[in-house]
């Protein structure tokens, strides 16, 4: 397949991509319509009669824990003992970027585009419920936060492809330069890293 085509995929790939979140959007507002909901400064506020409808719905934490299967309270400490490394690599990326990425010229990420909690405002989640979606939208929103880090960084760093396809690379990804194209690669080399370090010197 020739670079031409691959191009026509991308962009094919691209406008798909735009409209499938266009459409995820306008998903998304008829659900707030239809269960009573809005967001208030990052808040979410439920109806009075939406959230008393929904605590019809909730499981008594006694219940919960009794109907639970034993082995998946055994496994809680594994799940939860994550948490260490989770903070850790949450506070450890969020310092890099504030440095490295300023050093670099790279725009930095966003947290809040990842680390998204808000399942804990739901009626029906009883308190472990509730703990469980915390923890959950935490760990995979610090992951997503780091892995983009990571690919920003990658990008700036070493943009070429593997010899090999990745099962789900990030998205900068497709942008890289091609395994074994030397010359493309100096070329990058001289226009994107090296302009970046002159905008740097000269700001």
């Amino acid at each position: 397949m020739t670079n031409t085509a691959l191009d026509e995929l991308r962009e094919r790939l691209r406008a798909a991509q735009q409209e499938f979140e266009a459409e995820l959007d306008r998903r998304i507002e008829i659900q707030r319509e239809r269960f009573r909901y809005e967001l208030e400064r990052g808040k979410v506020r439920f109806e009075k009669d939406m959230r008393e409808w929904q605590a019809k719905y909730r499981t008594g934490l006694w219940r919960y824990l009794r109907r639970g299967h034993l082995a998946y309270l055994l496994t809680a400490p594994l799940i939860y003992g994550l948490i260490v490394p989770l903070v850790l690599l949450d506070l450890s990326v969020t310092i890099y970027q504030q440095i490295c990425f300023r050093v670099y010229g790279i725009d930095r990420v966003k947290r809040s585009d990842h680390v998204v909690i808000d399942r804990h405002h739901l009626a029906y989640l009883n308190g472990l419920e509730k703990l469980n979606c915390v923890y959950c939208g935490y760990a995979n929103g610090v992951i997503a936060y780091a892995r983009e880090i990571a690919g920003r960084t990658e990008r700036f760093w070493c943009p070429i492809k593997h010899a090999t396809r990745a099962a789900d690379p990030h998205p900068h990804f497709e942008k890289f330069l091609e395994y074994g194209d030397a010359e493309a690669y100096r070329a990058w080399m001289e226009s994107y890293r090296r302009g970046k370090a002159q905008k740097e010197d000269q700001a």
